[in-house]
């Protein structure tokens, strides 16, 4: 008689998310990027990774990390390959997440990237978290955030059963640099919120929705 089986086949389990993979055809712009962005570095390069470059296929890998997984992200450089101007109009992945602890973390990289002459192509207060996207050289983009309420399960709550959700789900449009003024000020995390959430924080070029991430 066979054994009865020892695994679940029957309701789905939910993985984590462990890395995410990009192409480029400009490979070192990108790895600066995500160094002074995100902090990734370098964990292992193949300037080999199909085992072809003997037969013409030129291509190289990096993998990276910015905590303690192996990898984070890998890049692959593809000679050849070339930026799409309709991208925002293209089916395509539209952004990546990674999460800061602490507004002060998030206002903090604001002011370092700017140094940088890296600035959000949009900045939100969403209700349950406050966001700054950023574009890297091959356009993809990339969200920086922090849980507004400090706690992923009241977060949770919010986007289910909250009001201000349910009638503002992209929230409302903030000056990061406003918010850095607030807090430098003595505003508290949530102080910051519930002010971006009346607007006090309102850039003075509005965001054109008709220009697409």
């Amino acid at each position: 008689m066979a054994e009865p089986t020892t695994f679940n086949t029957e309701i789905a389990v939910h993985p984590r998310l462990q890395h995410i993979g990009l192409t480029t055809g400009n490979l070192e712009p990108l790895l600066a990027w995500y160094e002074t962005v995100l902090g990734m570095q370098a964990m292992h390069t193949s300037e080999d990774p199909t085992g072809l470059r003997s037969q013409g296929l030129e291509v190289k890998a990096v993998w990276l990390s910015n905590d303690e997984q192996n990898h984070r992200m890998a890049i692959i450089e593809i000679p050849g390959l070339e930026p799409d101007p309709e991208r925002a109009r293209h089916h395509r992945l539209q952004h990546l997440a990674f999460e800061y602890n602490t507004v002060e973390e998030l206002l903090g990289t604001y002011v370092r990237l700017k140094r940088e002459a890296i600035l959000p192509v949009l900045a939100v207060d969403e209700g349950l978290q406050t966001a700054f996207y950023y574009a890297d050289p091959d356009q993809n983009v990339i969200e920086i955030n922090v849980n507004n309420y400090g706690d992923p399960f009241t977060a949770i709550e919010h986007m289910r059963s909250s009001t201000d959700f349910a009638h503002r789900p992209l929230g409302v449009h903030v000056d990061p640099g406003l918010m850095v003024e607030a807090r430098e000020a003595g505003a508290n995390a949530w102080q910051l919120h519930k002010r971006a959430w009346n607007n006090e924080f309102a850039p003075e070029q509005p965001w054109d929705p008709t220009v697409l991430l």
